[in-house]
């Protein structure tokens, strides 16, 4: 079996450690790394030098790509996968978008754009929003639900003009024998990751989905969640899983990471009320755990708190090197096809995880 293992490229800058909750690196932070200065002067290293850098970094590691995140706060992702493609040669590009904030022959002039300039390297991560304060930033206040039509509703017409000649008359979009011009036509359509939790998210997946992509959950409850995608899906999807990794040599050496960082957190994190519900099973999940760090293991390695120490989902593993595999390994036993790793801080995480982990999962061939 042949595993796609993605590694997440920072987007809003990029902590040094996890004991320090400061974007230091990359970003739009004053004062970091990148931008940085010498002698009172921008030195020339820039944020984009430093993704550049994670990207080279990931691919040399025997990652097959990186996923490009999207919030209000980043860099367009559409534009960096342009300017991050020049920076290495076969790695792909998960460009993570919501729908609703472009339009669906645009998405397929642009995409098909990339496809040939990078020789096929861009894939989707298909986000439909978690509502909030988040979601009117972009100034979207469809609800819920109608959010999920909307993404599906948006891929039916955007493998429609991709294949040409496509008329569509719907509730949110109205196209007239759309199609991609004739330098463009014939470019490999990309991979979907989708992402979302709820019945409507599942039931969309169900319909466009090659990869349901999920935030890491206790074990019982991704392979739950998997069997609901199988359920709504005539032709079920290959299952994808994004995973925060903190994996060093010995056992004792990882958990002292996690608290020392404990310790120097600033104090309550969480996501931003919406109407998310990965953010609701997230929060279910630790109910009650209270304050000591290891009441968050909720299952041998499997921890709850990283959303206390950076911003993102909950979830990640915690652990030696064999360790951290062995989960890896479960998952992958579990249904799971593809992983998206992250570590902070990206760049040497990267090359530690490709190092030291990577080489020892048993479930994966290359």
């Amino acid at each position: 079996m042949t595993v796609d293992i993605y590694w997440r490229i920072h987007m809003e800058g990029d902590q040094s450690s996890l004991r320090h909750r400061v974007r230091s690196r990359g970003g739009f932070a004053p004062g970091g790394t990148a931008p940085g200065t010498r002698d009172g002067r921008d030195d020339g290293y820039s944020h984009a030098d430093y993704m550049a850098e994670v990207a080279r970094a990931a691919e040399d590691s025997g990652f097959v790509g990186g996923l490009l995140p999207n919030f209000p706060h980043t860099d367009d992702p559409w534009a960096a996968a342009a300017t991050l493609a020049r920076e290495t040669t076969s790695y792909r590009f998960m460009v993570a978008f919501q729908p609703g904030f472009l339009h669906p022959v645009q998405a397929a002039r642009m995409t098909a754009t990339l496809q040939r300039a990078t020789g096929g390297r861009i894939v989707y991560n298909v986000i439909s929003g978690g509502g909030g304060p988040a979601q009117l930033w972009w100034g979207d206040k469809v609800d819920h639900d109608d959010r999920y039509a909307r993404t599906s509703e948006f891929l039916d017409v955007l493998k429609g003009v991709w294949r040409g000649g496509h008329t569509h008359h719907g509730r949110f979009y109205q196209v007239e024998n759309a199609g991609l011009p004739e330098e463009l036509a014939g470019q490999p359509f990309p991979e979907i990751f989708f992402s979302g939790s709820s019945p409507a998210a599942i039931d969309a997946a169900g319909r466009h989905a090659d990869y349901y992509l999920s935030w890491l959950e206790p074990f019982e409850a991704l392979a739950e969640k998997f069997d609901a995608v199988r359920a709504h899906s005539r032709t079920p999807p290959r299952f994808a899983v994004r995973v925060d990794l903190l994996a060093r040599e010995s056992e004792q050496e990882a958990w002292a990471e996690i608290e020392e960082g404990w310790r120097a957190r600033p104090g309550q994190n969480d996501f931003t009320e919406g109407d998310s519900v990965g953010v609701r099973r997230s929060r279910a999940f630790l109910a009650g755990a209270g304050d000591d760090p290891r009441a968050l293991e909720v299952a041998p390695n499997v921890w709850g708190g990283f959303s206390q120490l950076r911003d993102g989902p909950a979830f990640g593993l915690v652990g030696d090197y064999h360790q951290v595999a062995e989960r890896l390994d479960q998952l992958l036993d579990l249904g799971v096809d593809a992983f998206i790793l992250a570590g902070i801080p990206h760049l040497e995480e990267a090359r530690r995880v490709g190092r030291h982990v990577l080489p020892l999962l048993k479930g994966r061939t290359s």
